[in-house]
Formats: C-alpha cells, sequence, structure tokens
C-alpha cells in the first residue's frame, strides 16, 4: 500500500511513524515549507496521547524533552484558587503528562521518521494540491498548479495540511477563514524562578482576560526554568489578522493589561517582561463538518478538527487520530473501508471537544467563579461548589477520552503482530 501524507506537522508525522509500525512502509509526507524549522513555544501532551507515542517507541525521548505534570490548577484574577487536580501518573494514568517544546517536538517526530521510513520520505517545498480519483487510485498535485508530470498516486492519501488545508478546502471550497472567537493570545517562554512545585500547569482568570503558564524545563544552575505562558485578552478588533504561530510582539504591547497580575507564589509581568520572544495570533476554530472521507482520502489533525487550545487536546487528538488511522489500514484488507472505520470513530469524538471547547471545556469554573464572586472569595466552596466543580472536568475528561481507568483499560492501538505489539505494557515508572 502507498500512502501520501500532506503536511509534516506533527499530526502528519505521527501519522507516518503510525503507518510504518502498523507494517505500512510506502509513505511519503509532502511538506510546503523548504524546512522544518522548531518554531512556536509549548504544548501539552495528555496521557493518551503519551500513550501512543510511547508504544511508538518515543518514551524515553518524550521523558528527555519535555516536564511531566503534576497538577493542573484553576485560579481567579487575584490569584485565588479555584480548582486543581492531579496529572499524569499522579492521576492514577499508566503514562505521564508532558509539557513540550512544539518545534522541539516535531522535529523529534521528524527524526523518527527519516531514521524508520528513509531519508526521502519527507519532501520538503513539495506543497500537496488537488487530489482526484483515478479509479482505485488518487493522484495529488504537488507544487504550483496541476500540471500532470507534476502528480503523485497513491492507493491512500492523507490531509494533515493544518487549519489551511488544501485538501479540505477542494471538498468545502465555500467553508471561508477560520473562525474567530474575538480573544487574542500572546505565547511565549521566559526563564523565571519555578513556582508552586516546579510541575504545576496554572491558568488564572476568566473569559475575558487569563493567563496560563506551565514549566518547559526543569530549574537550571542559576535556579531558574523555562516556563511557557499564554496571555490571553478579548479584543476590540473586527479582524483577528493572521491565524498563524509567528507574528512577533513586544513585551510592552502585552505587559499593560497583566500589570496588577502578582499573585505571590507567581508575578505575571516579570514572567511578561522576561519573555525570550512573544508570538502573536488569534483564537481560532474551523466549524466541524460531516464528512472527513471521501474514497481513498480523509483528513486528519487541525485539517479535519481545528479546535480552541482549550483543555489542551489539539496536538493530542492529532496523535491519537494518526494511531486510530493506522490501526485501521492495518486490520482492515479495504482501504474505503479502513478510512470510513476511522472517521466513524474519530469524527463524532472531536466534534464533541470543538463543541465543547468553545464553551470553555473544563475552563468553565474560572468563569462561574467570576460571573459570581468577580472582586473575589474566602470560600471557593460558596461560589462553586465541588460537586459542580468536580463535574465540570469530569465531563472534560469523558468527551476527550482520557478518563484514567478507561484509558488504563483500553486496548492497544498497536497493529497485532506488528513492529509496536511488544509495547503495548506500561512505560517504565
Amino acid at each position: 500500500m502507498k500512502v501520501i501524507i500532506a503536511g509534516a506537522g506533527i499530526g502528519g508525522l505521527s501519522t507516518a511513524l503510525a503507518l510504518h509500525a502498523a507494517g505500512i512502509d510506502d509513505v511519503t509526507v509532502y511538506e510546503s515549507a523548504a524546512e522544518i524549522r522548531p518554531l512556536g513555544v509549548g504544548i501539552n501532551l495528555l496521557p493518551h496521547a503519551v500513550r501512543e507515542l510511547t508504544e511508538l517507541g518515543l518514551g524515553e525521548q518524550l521523558a528527555e524533552l519535555g516536564v511531566a505534570t503534576s497538577a493542573l490548577t484553576y485560579f481567579n484574577r487575584h490569584g485565588q484558587q479555584i480548582w486543581t487536580e492531579a496529572r499524569g501518573r499522579a492521576a492514577g494514568y499508566h503514562w505521564p503528562q508532558y509539557s513540550v517544546h512544539r518545534g522541539r517536538l516535531q522535529l523529534l517526530l521528524r527524526d523518527a521518521v527519516l531514521a524508520r521510513l528513509g531519508t526521502e520520505s519527507i519532501r520538503l517545498g513539495s506543497a500537496v494540491g488537488d487530489a482526484r480519483d483515478d479509479g482505485g487510485t488518487t493522484s495529488v498535485a504537488i507544487g504550483e498548479g496541476t500540471d500532470a508530470a507534476a502528480r503523485v498516486t497513491a492507493d491512500v492519501v492523507i490531509g494533515a495540511d493544518g487549519i489551511h488545508s488544501a485538501l479540505r478546502r477542494q471538498r468545502y471550497p465555500d467553508e471561508g477563514a477560520p473562525v474567530w472567537n474575538g480573544l487574542i493570545l500572546w505565547r511565549g517562554t521566559a526563564r523565571v524562578r519555578p513556582y508552586l512545585d516546579g510541575r504545576t500547569m496554572i491558568m488564572a482568570g476568566d473569559a475575558a482576560q487569563k493567563f496560563v503558564a506551565y514549566p518547559l524545563s526543569e530549574r537550571g544552575d542559576d535556579g531558574l526554568q523555562t516556563v511557557n505562558f499564554i496571555a490571553e485578552y478579548r479584543s476590540d478588533d473586527a479582524q483577528p489578522g493572521a491565524s498563524d504561530w509567528n507574528r512577533g510582539a513586544a513585551p510592552s504591547a502585552v505587559f499593560g493589561r497583566f500589570a496588577d497580575w502578582d499573585f505571590g507564589w507567581l508575578d505575571v509581568p516579570a514572567v511578561i517582561t522576561a519573555a525570550h520572544e512573544i508570538l502573536e495570533y488569534p483564537m481560532v476554530d474551523r466549524d466541524p463538518i460531516p464528512r472527513w472521507t471521501f474514497g481513498t482520502q480523509t483528513l486528519l489533525g487541525d485539517a479535519a478538527h481545528a479546535m480552541y487550545p482549550i483543555g489542551s487536546n489539539g496536538a493530542s487528538q492529532a496523535i491519537i487520530d494518526a494511531r486510530t488511522l493506522a490501526f485501521r489500514l492495518g486490520t482492515i484488507d479495504s482501504a474505503e473501508e479502513a478510512l470510513a472505520a476511522y472517521e466513524g470513530e474519530r469524527r463524532p469524538r472531536t466534534t464533541a471537544i470543538t463543541v465543547s471547547n468553545r464553551s470553555m471545556g473544563p475552563e468553565q469554573v474560572m468563569q462561574l467563579a467570576y460571573e459570581r464572586a468577580p472582586g473575589g472569595f474566602g470560600d471557593i466552596d460558596l461560589v462553586v461548589p465541588y460537586a459542580e466543580r468536580a463535574e465540570i472536568a469530569n465531563r472534560y475528561k469523558e468527551a476527550a477520552a482520557f478518563v484514567p481507568e478507561l484509558l488504563n483499560d483500553r486496548p492497544t492501538l498497536s497493529v497485532p503482530g506488528s513492529t509496536t505489539a511488544s509495547r503495548r505494557a506500561m512505560p517504565r515508572r
């Protein structure tokens, strides 16, 4: 079976590795960029995604790459705690949760693809254009235009080409630009003194303004660690601007909005001031679509289900897409039936997450605390009772399929007899 993947992001590269592990070796990833560079800032890999990467043999590299998250804690604008929960192994999962630099993760995946599938398995500077059904196979245009000499044929074509996917646009030409919710995100990293236990992901604020932080490195000899942060606010602008990761912003543009957010245990203005670089982009997603798969063509990751960065699920869901798709192709003889089975399993799940993220997902507890006690509180249980907070957290875990006991007991997505079958057991503790 010959497979073409459009896009060498986290989803596309994970798919190539998953296909190889499932016994499908004739895989080529076409990427429009001339070079894969470690762009972006931090992301979180939830235990269900870490499980899949561990079963692909990348567990040790992930442990070296990121920081294992111990807890997730929500605060109001005054630094008062609203909700906290253990994460990763501390929460009973068999796999950790990691905070990692997105660009470094992409390079790790790239290097693994090149090592396992060969140096010609990734073609840079090669955008995938339109796809055509050629009667049993599919051809795609590579590069500009649709000249026959620039077309490549495969048994399966996977569109993992991001939120501006050309393959999605071919099927939904009138969809238009991504949907903006009015929020602007400033993302950056800074070397600062560790806060709390040095492994906690924090979110402070509400629907109009929020600050997120989590560590990307251990404490260094200088007593500092690299912390990823997201400073978010609701814009007065009518248009969001470019929806990408690479538009720079000065710390001075961000500082004023958070000037009084010093919680004692975390000095938000100091974190912003210490930023090495700040990237600005609007919070956008895509409306769920009724169909991903057309014969032997399908979509994956942001091309299929771009969602707001709430609940730490964007990259994690793309990785689960990859493993699910490879499992179906490795266990179902008909490619069309395999892709249909993949979509039948993944599209309802990711649609539910996308919709939940639009209503703030697990972060609803922050908004409820703000609406009911905007000036702060003495006892959070009198504002948002424990049972209500726990129900919001559990409901999101169920929607995103990372309830600890269900994930721990779920059958592996490694194809029986494949190179990953021996990795089904839990990783070393």
